[in-house]
């Protein structure tokens, strides 16, 4: 229990939707003080993602087109967890995909809840690196509507300052870069 605090009991717990990405459910719960109330929450399996870089320092993004935006926003090569599926497995898969790399050199960058207000979503971000383009890159996925994009980590950051339509989870993930080039430079 964090700090000592009583947790919520869960009182009634109903499934709305199963559906191929994700679920979801509303709970009633009896906090702490006794009051009831209902919440609604996304269960999804999590998702993982790839911050490749080349060589010569510079991010390789995608550009996609999100429905639920109405439009293309920047962002990081990413996918959902799959069953029986490592997050790390998972990214190696989504940056060839995506992109048509292929690293040979993985670093865990963290994990984070993407929107904890309603879902329990958990991204994996990933660094890729000694990148490879591939000679035939797999097919992408028929629903999706992709462009590769390459970018400084200063013209990503200009982007994002910018108010440019960059996604959250790329956003949270370049700053953990930023960090973990940092501590790589201070370790050399």
């Amino acid at each position: 229990m964090p700090l000592g605090r009583e947790l919520p009991q869960l009182l009634k717990q109903r499934l709305f939707y199963k559906g191929r990405k994700f679920d979801f459910e509303v709970n009633r719960l009896r906090l702490p003080n006794k009051s009831e109330g209902e919440w609604e929450c996304i269960r999804h399996p999590g998702g993982a993602l790839a911050i490749p870089m080349t060589t010569d320092g510079k991010l390789v993004l995608v550009r996609q087109y999100r429905f639920t935006v109405q439009g293309r926003l920047l962002e990081f090569p990413a996918g959902t967890v799959e069953p029986n599926e490592s997050p790390l497995e998972t990214v190696k898969r989504e940056i060839e995909e995506e992109t048509g790399y292929h690293a040979r050199q993985w670093d865990k960058l963290g994990e984070f809840f993407l929107a904890p207000g309603y879902s329990d979503e958990v991204i994996y971000a990933f660094i890729a690196r000694d990148l490879q383009k591939l000679e035939i890159p797999p097919a992408k996925d028929e629903d999706e509507d992709i462009e590769t994009v390459l970018l400084t980590p200063q013209e990503l950051e200009t982007a994002i300052l910018t108010g440019q339509f960059v996604d959250a989870k790329s956003i949270a993930s370049f700053f953990l870069l930023r960090s973990f080039l940092a501590s790589e430079m201070t370790i050399q």
